[in-house]
């Protein structure tokens, strides 16, 4: 479960409204285009042992990219804020950034 896990949750988002949010208790990460909520929840809680309250989740729509004459476009993805339970330890990655 532990690969599986690793494969949902994908990177921390590190961004002033994200570090705004840590004062609520509220993480948010890039996961996986096809994880659901519950999958999520479950990948948190096993990855930082923690148990987790909600999971609010949006797709991002990739940018329009231009170099020169070629245009491109960024990847389409999907970002997850997670509410931990009241009490609940906080995540150590986040620690630093308070």
């Amino acid at each position: 479960m532990a690969k599986l896990a690793q494969k949902i949750v994908i990177k921390p988002i590190i961004t002033e409204a994200s570090i705004e949010a840590l004062q609520l208790r509220k993480y948010t990460f890039a996961v996986a285009k096809d994880a659901n909520k519950v999958e999520i929840a479950k990948a948190i809680e096993e990855l930082f042992d923690v148990k987790v309250e909600k999971v609010n989740t949006m797709n991002c729509n990739g940018k329009n990219k231009r170099m020169g004459r070629f245009e491109g476009k960024t990847p389409d993805w999907k970002k997850a804020i997670v509410t931990l339970k009241e009490g609940e330890k906080t995540i150590e990655f986040f620690d630093n950034l308070i």
